[in-house]
């Protein structure tokens, strides 16, 4: 018997075992997304909860459960931006009190001796670091973590085609930040 619409086709047991599989997947995207330690713990956890407690909607394809994660880190890492830009930020006058160290060393875009990137140039990482949100998130769903354009666009909730010019694009603009 095929489940219902909206019941999962997987137990809960084999479905955290699926997620949870996924974890060091779902911590790397929300680290490149982000730049930010605090964030890539964060990001991954609140993913966790949001899929565990969706668990009975979830529907198993021949793709996994990767492109599920992914797209809810997704929603969760935007969420997040659009609540940080409706909250009230240091006034003007009051931003010249900053400790000129904190403004001499910003931090690095990536904590490189985490990443498994041993053949992969320092250039390029900042350059990919350097990118966009919007490039840098299609381009390492499709490169990294080796997504097909049809699972980006269910992840990124993106037309094709635009998921399709982004990663031409990112690619264009690596290209010629490397030439």
């Amino acid at each position: 018997m095929a489940p219902s619409k909206g019941q999962s086709n997987v137990e809960p047991q084999r479905l955290r075992e699926l997620a949870v599989a996924e974890l060091d997947a779902v911590h790397r995207m929300a680290f490149y997304l982000s730049k930010n330690h605090d964030d890539a713990a964060d990001l991954p956890q609140e993913t966790f909860l949001r899929a565990f407690s969706a668990e009975e909607s979830f529907q198993l394809r021949s793709h996994g459960v990767r492109p599920w994660l992914f797209k809810i880190l997704h929603n969760v890492f935007y969420t997040r931006i659009g609540k940080k830009q409706c909250e009230p930020s240091l006034a003007e006058g009051l931003q010249h009190h900053a400790v000129p160290s904190e403004l001499d060393n910003p931090p690095p875009c990536w904590d490189l001796a985490s990443l498994d990137w041993e053949q992969v140039d320092e250039c390029l990482k900042e350059a990919v670091c350097d990118l966009p949100t919007h490039y840098r998130e299609v381009l390492l769903l499709w490169a990294v973590e080796g997504l097909k354009y049809r699972q980006i666009v269910e992840v990124l909730e993106t037309p094709l085609g635009t998921v399709m010019s982004r990663l031409c694009r990112a690619r264009a603009i690596l290209s010629s930040k490397l030439a």
